[in-house]
C-alpha cells in the first residue's frame, strides 16, 4: 500500500472542520503542530512592533494515494482556500515508505475497493 503526506496550514479556527472534512474523504487521522507562522504574497501587519497574523496549524495527513487527491479538495473547500486570501494552503508529497500503519492497512483497503 502506498501512502501521501498532505500538509496543510490552515488558521487555527478552522483546524478542526479541516480534519472532519478529512476524515469524511477517507483520512484516518491527523497530526497537528500548532503555533504556525507564515507569510504570503502580502507582508505580515504589526502594531508598535507587534505582529498581527491569525495563528495557524500545521495538520499532517498520511494517506492512502488512490484517496489523497479526494482528500486535497475536501480540505480545499472546507478550509476556503481557493475563494479566501490567506485561508491556508494545502499540498501532498509522496511517502516512499511508512510503518506503524499497519493496523489501518485492512480498513484502507476496504475504502479503496469502495472507492474504485
Amino acid at each position: 500500500m502506498h501512502f501521501k503526506l498532505i500538509i496543510a496550514l490552515v488558521s487555527d479556527d478552522q483546524t478542526e472542520r479541516v480534519i472532519d472534512a478529512a476524515r469524511k474523504g477517507g483520512a484516518t487521522g491527523a497530526t497537528i503542530i500548532g503555533n504556525a507562522r507564515g507569510e504570503g504574497v502580502k507582508q505580515t501587519r504589526t502594531f508598535f512592533g507587534l505582529s498581527l497574523e491569525t495563528q495557524r496549524d500545521l495538520v499532517l495527513l498520511l494517506v492512502e494515494e488512490h484517496l489523497s487527491r479526494k482528500v486535497l479538495e475536501i480540505i480545499a473547500e472546507a478550509g476556503e482556500m481557493d475563494t479566501s486570501s490567506g485561508a491556508g494552503i494545502a499540498f501532498q508529497i509522496d511517502v516512499e515508505d511508512a510503518v506503524g500503519v499497519s493496523h489501518q492497512v485492512k480498513l484502507l483497503a476496504e475504502q479503496v475497493e469502495e472507492s474504485l
